[in-house]
């Protein structure tokens, strides 16, 4: 029997029969993240590397400009309000201190000024304390505002030498710098705070470096009603010797790199 195809003299097309594709179930696709707001856009900006370098050179402008105006060397002339005497005058110079060295204010002076406010012993107290605060502080404020900004730009040399001898020998490397009298101290916070180096060797470092520096400065200042004394004498040579031996030093080096 001829079939309808047959007769009708075509051909019959089967049926298609359901293949794999049409047997799969369809995957929901994720829907599109939605743009940021003006919110989301602000907040990017405002955390962005750059802007947070921005707000740490704002803050230390502003810290600088705020100690020319309070004018922190006439301690050594009116000395401390009454109210700040014994052990509370100590911690309170000592804040005072880490504060002032990170608006840049010369550590000479605070040291003069903590040995003729507090002597020599009480003075060293405030000074260390207030020194090795202050560089805590400055290491913080570097590590957090600026070395995600900053540390693509040690492209130099002598950058990626210093940057590579702080991040792999930064205690010794920090308690060399403290040592040698030639090298600013806010330079060595913000320059550590750059760098790989971890905080407690930071911190460790700069408390056993400032020591002899420190405590030179203290003394003279304890004793610079009497000059002529034997210890403000040693102070005094204690101070010249290590700065002129680091002036000679870095003259040499130089030297040699100029006939290089």
């Amino acid at each position: 029997m001829l079939d309808a195809t047959n007769r009708s003299g075509g051909t019959a097309a089967a049926p298609p029969r359901a293949g794999s594709s049409d047997l799969a179930v369809a995957v929901p696709t994720a829907a599109p993240v939605p743009a940021p707001g003006f919110t989301g856009r602000c907040a990017r900006v405002l955390l962005s590397p750059w802007s947070r370098l921005s707000l740490l050179v704002v803050l230390l402008a502003s810290a600088a400009a705020v100690m020319v105006v309070l004018e922190p060397q006439q301690l050594l002339t009116d000395g401390l309000p009454a109210r700040l005497g014994g052990a509370v005058g100590v911690v309170a110079y000592a804040v005072a201190y880490g504060a002032c060295t990170v608006a840049f204010v010369p550590r000479p002076l605070l040291n003069l000024a903590a040995g003729a406010l507090f002597g020599s012993q009480f003075g060293l107290v405030a000074a260390l304390g207030g020194t090795v605060l202050g560089a805590g502080l400055a290491f913080c404020l570097g590590r957090v505002l600026g070395q995600e900004a900053l540390r693509p730009l040690l492209r130099g040399r002598w950058l990626k030498a210093a940057d590579h001898q702080l991040s792999r020998h930064g205690f010794r490397s920090m308690l060399a710098a403290r040592l040698f009298p030639g090298i600013p101290f806010a330079a060595a916070n913000y320059c550590a705070s750059v760098s790989r180096m971890g905080l407690l060797p930071f911190l460790l470092a700069t408390a056993l470096g400032s020591i002899p520096n420190t405590a030179a400065y203290v003394v003279a200042g304890a004793r610079a009603s009497t000059p002529t004394s034997p210890a403000f004498l040693i102070a005094l040579a204690c101070i010249a010797v290590p700065g002129l031996a680091g002036a000679v030093v870095a003259w040499r080096k130089r030297h040699r790199l100029r006939v290089r």
